[in-house]
């Protein structure tokens, strides 16, 4: 590491400290000003300190690693997540939500089912997700940030004392970027976070251009023609997936037929299953969530969440392409060699080329840009996981009748908790990753049934979502542990075949448990108070089954007319989908100088834009602020 390239890391943090303690003062007026910057940060603020958010280290090594192996069609592979539920968001969600004008995911959901019994037991279930999704966040930022920093910067900065080994480097590089950034997050709240996100996002931006602009300096067309066969460029598929590397490297196809994949067809078709009910349910309760209900008006929210996924795609695979071109032309006879490539292996090529492969100046920017993204991600986390701590567990159920400077801090209090907690955990380096995959799929996926019927359907009540959430979570908790097993069963047994199966295609098991859930819940139990639902569906105004609230009132004021949207909804989500996916596309064949494609990927864009702006935007034109 050169000195030039320390000093602009250093002179990153610093700016950012300075940035973030700077405009804290802000925070200081109540919850709503913490938490929510008071609703009154811009909209193409919120938008950027979304995507800069979004745009997390350990993804991007992720993206690297399939866009390398599987060439143009990764970026089908983002659906798992699915990345589209932001499309989703964009083009109603995002309308829905904010009508509400509560605080956190958890009090929205009070607003659906009401504050008794049944209110009160999916409002507890919701906050204790949303809180013990942030710890183990926080606790997988942990030893991803340290397993980076640890590669990447120079120096071996172990704790001991005498013989005792208190921290490894690893661990104290994570501790000293979690200490800064929890600094200014909890002294500013989300005014902090905005602000200092914003500057994040920026120099993400930077470095993504540098690095694009060094890959078409240094590496020639003829060397990236010499790698990549035909079937890598194309997104084109049938149902199983054909070599994407010539017999040079056959390494690489032998990893692709032991992935899971192969199957490509029906594995595109259960994430498009899966996307599409987890994108209805909308975003979990977490950072995404606040940003909707930071804007200032339902107009707002709707333009945030468009321009989340307008400024995050093409700046972001700018870099992520950059890094794979550079690899493709300097570590593939290296790799292709190697008698035990798997997948992990795919994990080192980013902080392999920028070690290796980045002159000096730009390694320094690309660095403090990763260091942003980890930032950025890290400080969204830390400010709306302590806001279901203080404001739907500690107002609601302890000290309902507070001053503000109490609730500021109380707030402080959990945030220092919930890192704590988070950081404990990450010292747990062998099981983090196991954490993390239960919480991802376990928890996220116990998520999706009753959060899908939550919007669409009048007769689902709180005990259906609380039941629907807790039978989702338990089998989907099986469906972890069965696969974390998977060595120890039998072959030929129910166990070792069920353990044995790709997590995506075990998604309709757990959909179908959760489902029954929901609806043994919800019949069981008695309806949601009438005034509760007349008082949602006359705010919210969602599409689905809600006749016999629309009748009673239609009955109360003529005027009142349901939402018939559903059809153009659905239109401009599968329009919208395309449009994301164009601008994903797009850098990826502008770097490896695939011109014809790039053109056509240009054309989808501009012609996607055209559509959505007279089908979306001038619909949210017409909302009254």
């Amino acid at each position: 590491m050169e000195v030039i390239d320390i000093s602009i890391i250093i002179a990153y943090i610093l700016l950012t400290l300075f940035i973030g303690i700077w405009v804290s003062k802000k925070a200081s007026k109540g919850l709503e000003s913490y938490f929510l910057g008071g609703n009154n940060i811009k909209w193409y603020y919120l938008g950027l300190s979304n995507g800069s958010g979004m745009f997390d280290v350990s993804g991007t090594a992720w993206m690297v690693g399939i866009l390398f192996l599987y060439g143009a069609k990764s970026f089908m592979f983002m659906w798992l997540w699915p990345v589209w539920n932001q499309i989703f968001v964009m083009m109603f969600l995002a309308v829905w939500i904010r009508r509400s004008n509560i605080m956190t995911g958890s009090e929205w959901i009070l607003t659906r089912f009401g504050d008794g019994k049944a209110g009160r037991a999916s409002h507890l279930i919701i906050a204790i997700f949303a809180i013990i999704s942030t710890i183990g966040f926080i606790a997988y930022f942990f030893e991803g940030a340290g397993k980076f920093m640890a590669i990447i910067l120079p120096w071996n900065i172990p704790l001991e004392f005498g013989n005792l080994l208190l921290l490894t480097s690893e661990q104290s590089y994570a501790l000293i970027i979690i200490v800064l950034t929890t600094i200014y997050t909890i002294k500013g709240g989300m005014f902090s976070v905005v602000a200092t996100e914003v500057l994040q996002y920026i120099i993400m931006v930077i470095a993504g251009l540098l690095i694009a602009g060094y890959t078409f300096v240094s590496v020639a067309d003829v060397d990236i023609n010499a790698v990549l066969s035909p079937e890598w460029r194309s997104i084109f598929f049938s149902n199983e997936l054909g070599d994407h590397w010539s017999t040079k490297f056959q390494a690489f196809n032998d990893l692709i037929d032991t992935e899971g994949y192969k199957m490509f067809g029906a594995f595109i078709g259960m994430t498009l299953f899966k996307g599409f009910f987890a994108s209805i349910a909308g975003p979990v309760p977490g950072f995404d969530f606040q940003r909707i209900l930071s804007t200032r008006t339902v107009k707002e929210s709707a333009y945030m969440s468009g321009f989340t996924s307008l400024v995050l795609y093409i700046p972001r695979y700018l870099l992520i392409t950059g890094i794979v071109v550079i690899a493709l032309v300097t570590l593939v006879p290296e790799m292709s060699s190697n008698p035990n490539l798997n997948g992990g292996d795919l994990e080192i090529i980013l902080p392999k080329v920028i070690n290796h492969h980045i002159p000096v100046g730009i390694k320094g920017l690309l660095l403090a840009g990763l260091l942003a993204a980890f930032m950025s991600t890290f400080s969204a986390f830390v400010n709306s996981g302590p806001a279901y701590i203080v404001n739907d567990i500690y107002k609601k159920y302890f000290k309902p009748e507070a001053t503000n400077k109490h609730y500021i801090k109380a707030s402080h209090l959990a945030s220092f908790a919930v890192v704590g907690l988070g950081v404990c955990m990450g010292f747990f380096a062998d099981s983090i990753n196991s954490l993390t995959l239960w919480i991802t799929s376990a928890l996220y996926g116990g998520y999706v049934a009753a959060n899908f019927l939550k919007w669409i359907w009048w007769r689902f009540n709180g005990w259906g979502y609380f039941w629907g959430m807790v039978a989702g979570l338990i089998v989907a908790t099986f469906q972890y542990f069965l696969d974390q097993n998977k060595a120890n069963f039998v072959e030929d047994t129910l166990l070792y075949e069920l353990s044995h199966i790709h997590a995506i295609y075990l998604f309709p098991i757990i959909f179908g448990v959760s489902l029954l859930g929901s609806f043994l819940g919800t019949y069981l139990t008695k309806p949601t108070e009438t005034s509760v639902l007349k008082s949602f569906y006359k705010e919210v105004k969602p599409w689905g089954w809600w006749k016999p609230i629309h009748d009673q009132l239609k009955l109360e004021d003529s005027n009142f007319e349901k939402n018939n949207d559903f059809w153009l909804d659905m239109f401009n989500c599968l329009i919208g989908i395309i449009w994301q996916s164009s601008m994903i596309l797009l850098p990826i064949y502008l770097l490896i100088r695939d011109y014809p494609k790039m053109g056509a990927s240009l054309a989808v864009f501009i012609v996607t834009s055209i559509i959505l702006k007279y089908t979306w935007l001038n619909r949210v034109n017409k909302i009254p602020n």
